[in-house]
C-alpha cells in the first residue's frame, strides 16, 4: 500500500471513531478467575519458590521414565530421539560440548520446572507433582547427584548444588566494581 493510502485509511478510522468513544468490548473470552489464573501460574524459580507440595523417590522415577520418557531419553537417559539428560561431565569447554542435565543445569528446580510444564512430549502437563518429583530425582540420581534411595520434595530440592551452579557466573574483571 503505498504511503498516501495509509494516510487516507487511518484518516477514515479516526472520523469513524470519535476521540472520546467508549473502549470497544469484544464478546468472546472471559475474565480468568483466581483458580484459572493459579493452575496457569506453575513457574518455580533456581530458589524453590513455586514448588508444590508432594514428593517422589529415585526408585518411583525409574519406573516413571521407562513407561513415560524412554521413548524419546532412553531408559537411562542416554538419548534416543531427543536429548540425553545423563553424562557430559567435563565437557562444556570442549568443541562439542555435551549439554545435559548432570553437566550443564545450573539448578535443580530448573529440572523439576521444566518437566512439570513440557513433559512428556507428547502430553506436556500431564504428570502429577510427586510423578515430577520422582522423575527429577532418578534423573538427577543417573547424573550421580542424587543417591539411588533419595526422595525429593519442596523444601530438599532447592538445596541440591548442582555440578555447574556456578558455571554462569564469571567475576567482573572491572577494577572499579570490587
Amino acid at each position: 500500500m503505498r504511503f498516501d493510502r495509509l494516510v487516507l485509511a487511518a484518516a477514515a478510522v479516526m472520523a469513524i471513531v470519535p476521540a472520546n468513544a467508549e473502549p470497544r468490548h469484544y464478546t468472546f473470552g472471559h475474565t480468568p478467575t483466581e483458580a484459572e489464573i493459579a493452575a496457569e501460574n506453575i513457574d518455580v524459580r533456581a530458589d524453590g519458590k513455586g514448588l508444590p507440595p508432594g514428593q517422589g523417590s529415585v526408585t518411583q522415577g525409574r519406573d516413571i521414565l521407562a513407561q513415560t520418557c524412554a521413548p524419546c531419553h532412553g531408559d537411562k537417559g542416554q538419548g534416543l530421539l531427543s536429548d540425553r539428560l545423563v553424562g557430559g561431565f567435563g565437557t562444556l569447554k570442549d568443541h562439542n560440548p555435551v549439554r545435559t542435565v548432570g553437566s550443564y543445569w545450573p539448578y535443580a528446580t530448573t529440572l523439576f520446572d521444566y518437566v512439570r510444564r513440557a513433559m512428556p512430549f507428547n502430553a506436556p502437563q500431564s504428570l502429577t507433582d510427586d510423578q515430577v518429583y520422582a522423575v527429577s530425582a532418578y534423573v538427577l540420581s543417573l547424573n550421580g547427584i542424587l543417591p539411588d534411595d533419595a526422595v525429593l520434595n519442596a523444601a530438599n530440592l532447592p538445596k541440591i548444588a548442582m555440578p555447574n551452579r556456578n558455571g554462569f557466573i564469571s567475576p567482573d574483571p572491572r577494577p572499579d566494581v570490587r
